[in-house]
């Protein structure tokens, strides 16, 4: 099944208002950066996302939070560890004025909630976060003696991910520090779309190191290798 676009604009035309959007990277690598440019000329709004960061090495994801179209985010890393940055960081001014709402987790347990969403798992239990407001609300469990947080798997309605190569049967290969969203973020998205540096025709990828299989994938939008500067963190 060829699941190639032409353009990223295509790829994303139906992504309505209220929208889950899932957005791989690590910093610079991996980011999504045609797809996430193009949802911000879309102009959706009231979107909820789910980055590692929220502007710090994927600034166009700030695109979005000032042209008012998130309202909440779901994340890891969301500020500059810099408090100068941070006063004139567009995210970490929108919680200020309450104008975004954030829920904030440690990465293994984001990227495991990623991964159960994907693996059909609903829950999982975990000790990060026991006896901070981290645990407010949540069941709490004991396993040997360690007390634990119940926390619920993370789907999402569209999963934006960037690979090195990709098939136009879906299959993608990331490159190296790209591996450590882009995969679960894939495997968590309803509707999971690839932006791809190069594009080859199934068969030509080495089955053997395939890391997110075509059935986790549904469009695929040959983007070319992205230009731009590594941002300081």
């Amino acid at each position: 099944m060829d699941k190639t676009y032409t353009s990223v604009e295509l790829a994303i035309e139906d992504i309505p208002d209220g929208a889950v959007i899932a957005f791989g990277s690590f910093f610079t690598a991996g980011k999504p950066t045609a797809l996430t440019r193009a949802l911000a000329k879309k102009g959706v709004k009231n979107l909820t996302i789910v980055v590692m960061q929220v502007g710090v090495g994927n600034e166009e994801i700030l695109e979005l939070v000032e042209n008012g179209q998130v309202k909440k985010a779901i994340c890891n890393y969301p500020f500059p560890r810099s408090a100068t940055r941070g006063a004139d960081h567009s995210f970490e001014q929108a919680m200020r004025q309450s104008a975004i709402e954030a829920e904030v987790y440690p990465m293994g347990t984001f990227a495991e909630k990623l991964r159960c969403a994907g693996a059909g798992i609903p829950a999982f239990y975990t000790p990060a976060g026991v006896g901070t407001v981290v645990a407010e609300g949540k069941e709490v469990r004991v396993f040997d003696g360690v007390e634990t947080l119940m926390e619920t798997a993370l789907p999402v309605d569209f999963a934006f991910v960037h690979a090195w190569k990709g098939d136009r049967e879906g299959n993608l290969v990331y490159r190296y520090t790209a591996r450590n969203y882009n995969n679960v973020m894939a495997m968590a998205g309803k509707v999971t779309i690839a932006e791809v540096e190069t594009l080859v025709e199934p068969g030509e990828l080495d089955s053997n190191f395939i890391h997110t299989p075509g059935i986790f994938v549904k469009r695929v939008v040959e983007t070319g290798r992205p230009d731009y500067s590594q941002s300081p963190v």
